[in-house]
């Protein structure tokens, strides 16, 4: 017989919000003020949901084991499937030396390092997050950076921030196909409503990425490119959105964004060109690479971006499943959970079907993209297994941390913990616009993903935004919107951030390099979605 969810356990709705919360305030006070190591941190937030699960929410022993193998299954296909297979690339360029080639050729481009950030974590991370998703953009884009000689953390901390304005498109728009699912409202209407509430921000990232980096007064010496980058971007987006539809938003708008600041930086240049206190002065005359090295160094990432794009396309991921897929209906959960009002309009079965798509996955397009790119760089079969090898020893602990915090946020799904904590910001009344922008941010921070987050509350946001006489497309466009911004926060994306950068252990510092920003970002957000609500 199917176990009912209970959002109110303890028959008090603050005392209930405060239980169901407590597993992610023990995990982000591990991180950020024990600085314990992230796999030490993700254990304690998984016992803490398993017990609250158990004792609070009365939860079967059998249902909440099933969902913490499920979220660590999970946690493998496909988020730590593509970490894996992302380090075996970075370690061959980085052996082969095209790395130190490619730092030399973008810097033919720009020397300046405010630039270089947004040209690559903002213009060219939106491409891969419209064309894969799932971690991709922070970890290449991390890698790159780091290549080209950031500092690690500050890398992996500015492509987490960058990595927000076109979360809502991610893998050819699946957030919000996900919303509209949901909520079954009209899909035209959601894309135009986040592009509308994004557009803003599509125009700020760029200056707030270069004023996390080196102050507000270097972002603004630059404003010319800034807004460039921004506002092609912003206008991409949104046409693309209004037109066509959430698909081939980030594609179009990032390659318009990139090719417009490129093609401005040829004609405009800085009044000083800002870089690192440690970088060493280069003479424009050292600084070049001939068109062949440049192409030899950049071919693995545009052969990466080329296959993800392959890989993408709902086609061939149908084609890909149609005769790989293994679908796996988990033990002991598959059906028995039921959500109900008034997270849901009627009580529904949740499913639990494991979907082993291991080879349309995004990190089995990585992972043969690096084994080409590989036989082009001349490397054998043995030098290829001892360097992949050697990328799992590097990320071993940043996957089990992401096997453990996907755990965490499928007990808090199954268990009911995040109906709690969505009808808890849902009695804000009035306020509810700005707080529903903030259930988004929750839902991201929790799960790691847009679309998990408009899965888990878009229905909510929809029969709130009714109760209230509020627009219901606005409302679960504002859970969209708002949840890009919990995207750096998330722990998930924390360890991949880290893992990409080489700093595995600093996971707890890099966690505090973007907080402010993400709940900095989100305010305005609510501000935002308030303004569309009562201007």
């Amino acid at each position: 017989m199917p176990w009912q969810q209970i959002y109110d356990p303890l028959h008090q709705p603050i005392l209930s919000a405060l239980a169901a919360f407590l597993p992610a305030v023990l995990l982000l006070a591990s991180l950020g003020l024990l600085r314990l190591k992230a796999h030490v941190a993700a254990w304690i937030g998984l016992i803490s949901a398993l017990l609250v699960a158990l004792f609070v929410y009365r939860m079967p022993v059998p249902l909440a084991a099933a969902a913490a193998l499920y979220g660590m299954a999970y946690g493998f296909l496909p988020i730590g499937w593509i970490i894996l297979n992302l380090m075996f690339l970075f370690r061959l360029t980085e052996e082969k030396g095209l790395f130190q080639v490619l730092q030399r050729s973008l810097t033919a481009v720009t020397r300046d390092r405010r630039l270089q950030l947004v040209l690559v974590a903002f213009c060219f991370g939106a491409f891969l997050e419209g064309a894969a998703g799932f971690g991709t953009p922070v970890a290449v884009s991390t890698s790159i950076l780091v290549g080209l000689g950031f500092p690690p953390l500050p890398a992996a901390g500015l492509s987490l921030i960058a990595n927000t304005a076109p979360v809502p498109y991610a893998g050819l728009g699946t957030p919000l196909v996900a919303l509209q699912t949901v909520t079954g409202l009209d899909l035209r209407a959601l894309t135009a409503n986040v592009a509308i509430q994004m557009t803003f921000f599509d125009l700020l990232i760029p200056f707030w990425l270069v004023a996390a980096l080196c102050g507000l007064g270097a972002a603004f010496e630059i404003w010319p490119a800034l807004l460039v980058a921004g506002g092609i971007f912003g206008a991409a987006q949104l046409l693309v959105a209004l037109l066509h539809g959430p698909w081939l938003v980030n594609i179009v708008s990032s390659l318009c964004s990139l090719a417009a600041l490129a093609i401005f930086l040829r004609a405009w240049k800085p009044a000083r060109v800002w870089r690192f206190p440690g970088d060493a002065a280069q003479d424009p005359a050292d600084g070049g690479v001939s068109g062949r090295a440049a192409l030899r160094a950049w071919a693995p990432w545009l052969l990466l971006s080329l296959v993800l794009f392959v890989w993408g396309l709902p086609q061939v991921k149908t084609w890909l499943d149609s005769f790989s897929l293994i679908k796996i209906h988990v033990p002991y959960l598959d059906g028995l959970v039921l959500r109900m009002p008034p997270v849901l309009p009627a009580p529904q079965a949740q499913p639990a079907v494991f979907d082993l798509a291991w080879l349309s996955a995004s990190g089995t397009g990585i992972l043969v993209a690096t084994l080409l790119a590989g036989l082009g760089m001349g490397l054998r079969p043995a030098e290829l297994l001892r360097a992949y090898a050697a990328a799992f020893t590097r990320v071993r602990y940043s996957l089990l941390t992401i096997l453990t915090m996907m755990s965490i946020g499928f007990v808090a799904r199954y268990a009911g913990m995040d109906g709690t904590m969505g009808l808890a910001f849902a009695r804000t009344g009035p306020l509810y616009p700005f707080f529903g922008a903030l259930l988004g941010w929750l839902g991201v921070a929790i799960t790691g993903s847009d679309t998990s987050s408009n899965v888990l509350f878009g229905s909510l946001q929809r029969i709130t935004a009714g109760q209230l006489g509020f627009d219901p497309a606005v409302m679960a466009a504002a859970n969209s919107s708002g949840g890009v911004m919990g995207k750096m926060v998330n722990t998930q994306s924390i360890v991949v951030g880290a893992a990409a950068a080489g700093q595995t252990g600093a996971e707890g510092e890099l966690l505090r390099y973007v907080f402010f920003h993400s709940l900095a970002l989100v305010t305005l957000v609510g501000l935002v979605i308030l303004g569309i609500i009562y201007l």
